[in-house]
C-alpha cells in the first residue's frame, strides 16, 4: 500500500565481483579451516577463490603468526 505522498521502496541489487579477504591464526590448521569456512560462505554469493597468498612471522616472544590474503572473484 502505498500512501499519497510517499514513494515506493527503491532497491537496487548489485552484484559483488571481487572481494579481499584477510585472515590469520596461530596455526596452519586454524588458518586453514577460517578460509574454508569463508569459502563455503561465498559461494553462496556466487563468488570463488580467485588467488590466495600467505605469510608466516615469528614474534619476539618466538609465537608464530600465521596469515592469508583470499581474493575472491565473481563466477562467470
Amino acid at each position: 500500500m502505498i500512501i499519497k505522498g510517499e514513494s515506493p521502496l527503491n532497491f537496487q541489487l548489485e552484484m559483488i565481483e571481487d572481494k579481499i579477504e584477510l585472515f590469520e591464526a596461530l596455526d596452519l590448521k586454524s588458518l586453514e579451516k577460517k578460509i574454508n569456512d569463508q569459502i563455503e560462505i561465498n559461494k553462496a554469493i556466487l563468488l570463488g577463490v580467485h588467488s590466495v597468498s600467505h605469510q608466516m612471522h615469528v614474534d619476539e616472544k618466538g609465537r608464530t603468526l600465521y596469515s592469508a590474503v583470499v581474493h575472491f572473484k565473481a563466477k562467470k
